[in-house]
């Protein structure tokens, strides 16, 4: 007896013996109860050995076969379960289209219908309680279909609906998360630089001379050649090695090799104990603030024709960034000085240049909208914060009016303040500003030449006592200017072991130290990108009197 492939009559699931011995039992009392006496030996299929009172065991129809020669057909086991059975529309649903699958399915039933008119012809009494047998079986087989179909098709449901699915499911997909492609513009100054990557990052140490050679050839220059958006060995890829080379250079003055010009201020102790030979020689300073004015005046020639983008003065008590038109949003060249002090800010006026406190500014919009949204108009004066109490004091004490201790008669017992203390307590606010991120100034235009002028011939920008006395302020710049030197920062790779979880990972580093310039991290950014395949991560240390370089200014706030 063939049978199809795969099938195991005797997988049975529990819950399914009890519906067959069921079946069994309908079929028994369907062949006993015959009319014509005909026992279940004559139907077809069975073996002569065959007891009468036994319904022989049949695999089911082989479909796409002809005929027996005795005229019956293998019909399917009623006593199998329909599961363990050859299914071709379960089958042809998986790796067809539903409507082949439909029309495989109802071909061998129609060849049935036509074998078992057939059959009718010769036992029409047998075979009209065959037929109604099967058809029930058909039934049966039918329901099992639709089950394993509907579990299908509710997975299809699914897929096809994303309404039935969770939001948590949904969210992820919907939302699109906002992707960074360019470093934002950082006006701060870095000291130290720190770069993580599972990739090796020995390739940015140690170049040939013929790389550093060209990257200081193609900086001074100005060219900048293109990388490809994925370097498969940057240790073999010489342009990118020159490229390193050339985003490590700046340009410096005054330079002086055994004193270290960057940082500035709070930078008493690295000059400490070093030759100043200028602190006792005046004729010395002289020089070295004549050859400064040369410079600075330099710098501002290239920003004012766009040449130089911007520079930095670094002095022991402040330091101004000079910005090109068009940088910062601002049409014009702009200033920020951080930070001042009062005596500063009155020696500019003094010089009639015209400057802003946007942080202040800033500070006081922001009160009066929310003064103006919470407290009525008739509280306003009443419900001032402590700078406000002060400035009406002063106010008070100008206007002289001590009535109230006329009424009381001790006028004569007291003393008035006088001018200086007034002047001081009027004065309070803008003196508690001196050395903070709020003390921040912005000039802005035609003003800007005015304050070159004032820093040339300002006494205050140069130290007169301490370590530091005599020598001028440092420049430092991206492009070349007079006087300048160049200088290149500091790199050096080192390779460790980090935790991650209960392993160790070998992790490649990468730290540069210097006065590092905003073009500078930018560039150097863009260059790990193809190099680390962008499998890396920063850590950035400010240049703390510069991080808040990064304000807007008024008229970028309008905007």
């Amino acid at each position: 007896m063939s049978q199809q492939t795969g099938y195991s009559p005797s997988f049975k699931r529990p819950a399914e013996i009890m519906r067959m011995r069921r079946k069994r039992a309908r079929s028994d009392a369907g062949v006993f109860s015959s009319p014509s006496g005909q026992s279940s030996a004559d139907s077809p299929g069975q073996s002569g050995s065959s007891p009468a009172c036994v319904r022989p065991f049949s695999p089911g129809p082989l479909f796409n076969t002809q005929n027996r020669a005795g005229g019956g057909i293998k019909r399917r086991n009623p006593f199998a379960n329909i599961e363990n059975t050859f299914s071709p529309k379960k089958k042809l649903h998986i790796y067809n289209e539903e409507k082949d699958a439909m029309d495989s399915y109802k071909k061998p039933t129609e060849k049935e219908g036509d074998e078992e008119t057939s059959t009718r012809k010769e036992n029409l009494s047998f075979a009209a309680r065959l037929t109604e047998e099967e058809k029930r079986e058909d039934n049966s087989s039918k329901n099992t279909f639709s089950e394993d179909d509907s579990l299908f098709e509710e997975e299809e449901e699914d897929i096809k609906t994303p309404l039935l699915k969770s939001p948590q499911a949904i969210a992820p997909a919907s939302i699109a998360v906002p992707v960074c492609t360019e470093y934002p513009a950082d006006w701060s100054l870095k000291t130290r630089l720190l770069f993580t990557s599972p990739l090796t990052l020995s390739w940015a140490e140690q170049p040939k001379a013929q790389e550093e050679a060209l990257g200081l050839s193609q900086h001074c220059r100005a060219q900048f050649s293109s990388l490809p958006h994925s370097v498969q060995d940057p240790k073999s890829c010489s342009e990118l090695r020159c490229a390193f080379q050339q985003s490590l250079v700046y340009w410096q003055h005054p330079s002086l090799p055994w004193l270290s010009m960057f940082p500035r201020i709070n930078a008493e102790r690295s000059f400490t104990g070093k030759s100043t030979p200028w602190a006792q020689d005046a004729t010395l300073q002289q020089s070295l603030m004549r050859e400064w004015s040369v410079s600075l005046s330099s710098l501002y020639s290239l920003l004012k024709s766009r040449l130089c983008p911007y520079f930095y003065l670094c002095s022991y008590q402040f330091t101004a960034l000079f910005r090109a038109a068009g940088l910062g949003g601002s049409d014009n060249i702009t200033a920020l000085i951080s930070p001042t002090t009062r005596g500063f800010r009155e020696a500019m006026k003094a010089e009639g240049i015209e400057f802003s406190l946007p942080l202040v500014e800033e500070r006081k919009k922001s009160r009066e909208q929310q003064e103006e949204e919470k407290e009525p108009k008739e509280k306003e004066e009443t419900c001032c914060d402590l700078n406000e109490d002060a400035d009406c004091q002063t106010h008070d004490d100008e206007d002289g009016s001590f009535s109230w201790l006329k009424e009381m008669g001790v006028q004569d017992k007291i003393k008035k303040p006088d001018g200086i203390t007034i002047q001081l307590r009027k004065e309070g606010h803008a003196v508690s500003l001196d050395h903070k991120p709020e003390s921040v100034v912005c000039v802005e235009g035609s003003h800007t030449f005015t304050l070159i002028n004032f820093l040339i011939n300002c006494k205050s920008v140069v130290a007169a006592a301490g370590s530091q006395a005599g020598l001028p302020p440092t420049l430092l710049a991206p492009v070349a200017f007079r006087g300048a030197t160049m200088h290149t920062l500091k790199g050096r790779s080192v390779n460790v072991k980090s935790q991650v979880g209960s392993t160790y990972q070998n992790v490649s580093s990468l730290e540069i130290t210097g006065p590092i310039l905003p073009s500078c991290l930018h560039t150097i950014t863009t260059l790990l990108r193809p190099a680390q395949k962008g499998n890396f991560s920063a850590a950035l240390y400010s240049h703390t009197p510069t991080a808040v370089m990064n304000i807007q200014t008024n008229k970028q706030q309008k905007r």
